[in-house]
């Protein structure tokens, strides 16, 4: 072999092995910077997932039945007992709550609505439930358009369900290829390397198969709880193994 021929092979060898000592320090920076503000943006999406979700079962702290019941929905009870005590808890004080609780356990009559429960959606409620707002959402303004969400809670809409599952595969399947490509230059076992790339993809797939899956039957809120659990592991995994060779990783002397 000649010796221009070995030296293009050397170098395209040198391309395709790149590892984290090989990086500039420009490199260096803008991985480090992605990968902590993925890492922030991570933690908001768990803080936002717990505070909407915690009270959705009527309990303080985020359970796998808070999980079944956004998406299966609870069949004793109505979608408008579930948006108080769950996403809408923020906007209606906890007084106010029981007295939208009991009007539901009352029969939920009109004279109660215009009693109590249209003076608490008025201050509360009406700035976004209202056609004016344009927003499409429940139109609170009647006793008619409330009364067709204090029937039966059979969980978020399989439209709703289509909404965010597409936003969400692209939204953070993007993320796990920027995550991922800044991993592949971390020097692991093959076997590790190649799980731990992969692992995210599959849990964001099945955690979001399995929204469809709770739609049908509670039981699959199990899995969502534990496709959380590994994207997380296998994202924190990808992030501290990531930073710590970037600033600490030597090259070998040979």
């Amino acid at each position: 072999m000649s010796e221009s021929k070995r030296n293009s092979e050397c170098v395209k060898y040198a391309l395709t092995r790149r590892r984290f000592y090989d990086c500039t320090m420009n490199e260096k920076l803008l991985y480090t910077a992605f990968i902590l503000l993925m890492g922030l943006g991570y933690l908001m999406a768990l803080t936002y997932l717990y505070t909407g979700f915690e009270y959705i079962d009527g309990k303080s702290g985020l359970s796998v039945q808070d999980i079944a019941e956004n998406y299966y929905g609870n069949r004793s009870g109505t979608t408008l007992e579930a948006a108080v005590r769950g996403p809408m808890s923020g906007y209606i004080s906890i007084r106010e709550r029981h007295h939208v609780m009991a009007w539901l356990k009352s029969g939920a009559t009109e004279k109660g609505y215009k009693k109590t429960i249209r003076p608490i959606l008025a201050k509360n409620c009406l700035k976004c439930h209202s056609p004016s707002s344009g927003m499409k959402i429940p139109d609170l303004t009647t006793y008619f358009g409330l009364r067709a969400v204090a029937q039966v809670n059979t969980g978020v809409s399989l439209q709703s369900l289509m909404k965010i599952s597409h936003i969400h595969l692209f939204g953070i399947g993007l993320v796990a290829f920027g995550i991922g490509m800044i991993f592949r230059f971390a020097v692991l076992p093959p076997p590790v390397k190649y799980t731990l790339t992969l692992l995210p993809f599959a849990a964001i797939f099945v955690d979001i198969l399995s929204w469809f899956l709770t739609k049908q039957d509670p039981v699959y809120a199990y899995t969502i709880f534990i496709s959380g659990a590994v994207l997380g592991a296998a994202w924190a995994g990808q992030m501290f193994i990531s930073l710590y060779q970037i600033w600490f990783l030597s090259p070998p002397k040979d």
